[in-house]
């Protein structure tokens, strides 16, 4: 799918042809988008097919002219995927007078600059978009770990009171999303380091603060992912620990259980016997074998109680 947007004195507005200052956006583009883009644009076909690669790690190349960005983003597949959050590659390609943007799959982030909502934002300014791009791309980092830390908070209290290990499975796939949300910010960083140092495309003075702003959000991003990262790593530990002492508690509660029980069941089978047994003769024999076994099991039930055993 291709769509082509501009900024106009009116706004963000779809563009059904290709023109200087516009925005292309290619989400999972068929062989015929790719190659119009490619021909109108003078892009490289490589720079349009490479973040259409999974595994594409984030990255700079030029050619001709062409600045290709490979930015790892963050996309929500849902609570009921094996892993609720991953990272995708989107390629935003600084061509000499549009960008282009190409992603495997539709994703929010591009999505919200599109609508024409962003303060400062101007297609005809690449720079600009780029930055705004990186911007957006740390804030929803940043959104989806608070997600994931509410998500941890509700596993945790279910953990305390857990026989199963169904929790700690969830909190293995929260694990997962972190270590896909460290790797690719981590990457990001180092990419945006690279860009900065070596000054690959000009930087014009009215892009410093949101530069600055960029490098903070990002920062912050990878520190958070950081701690939330070592906090649920030490949380399953302990917690695989919690749910083995739980199921321990309750086999010993079954263990005195079975043992309180099985002591009337021997004195009945005792008096069951056919041979001459105590107060056989007496009338109230059946009240006495009652309450011998009832005076048993009290003072095991006492006993059990004094040694914490129950």
């Amino acid at each position: 799918m291709i769509t082509i947007l501009k900024t106009t004195d009116t706004g963000m507005e779809k563009m059904t042809e290709l023109t200087a200052g516009c925005w292309v956006n290619l989400i999972d583009p068929n062989p015929e988008e790719i190659q119009q883009v490619q021909q109108e644009l003078g892009i490289p076909k490589d720079f349009i097919t490479y973040p259409l690669d999974l595994d594409e790690r984030a990255r700079i190349e030029k050619e001709d002219g062409n600045l290709l960005i490979v930015l790892r983003i963050p996309q929500y597949q849902g609570e009921t995927s094996d892993i609720p959050y991953v990272t995708l590659p989107l390629g935003i390609v600084l061509a000499r007078n549009s960008i282009v943007t190409t992603c495997k799959f539709n994703n929010d982030l591009v999505q919200h600059l599109a609508n024409g909502t962003v303060r400062g934002f101007n297609t005809t300014k690449r720079n600009r978009v780029f930055l705004h791009l990186f911007h957006a791309a740390a804030n929803k980092y940043l959104a989806y770990l608070r997600e994931i830390n509410k998500a941890v908070d509700l596993l945790e209290d279910q953990l305390q009171k857990s026989l199963r290990n169904k929790e700690v499975l969830e909190l293995l796939k929260y694990q997962k999303c972190l270590t896909f949300f460290t790797t690719a910010l981590k990457s990001n960083a180092r990419m945006m380091t690279r860009l900065q140092n070596t000054r690959v495309f000009e930087r014009y003075p009215e892009d410093e603060d949101l530069l600055d702003d960029v490098l903070t959000e990002i920062g912050q991003a990878i520190e958070m992912t950081d701690i939330s990262s070592g906090i649920l790593s030490q949380m399953m530990d302990a917690f695989a620990s919690i749910i083995s002492n739980n199921l321990n508690v309750v086999m010993k509660f079954l263990a005195s259980v079975t043992i309180i029980l099985a002591l009337p069941t021997m004195v009945a089978s005792f008096y069951g016997m056919n041979i001459h047994l105590p107060f056989a003769e007496l009338s109230y024999a059946f009240w006495i074998t009652i309450g011998l076994s009832l005076v048993v099991s009290l003072s095991v039930v006492v006993l059990f109680k004094l040694k914490d055993w129950l």
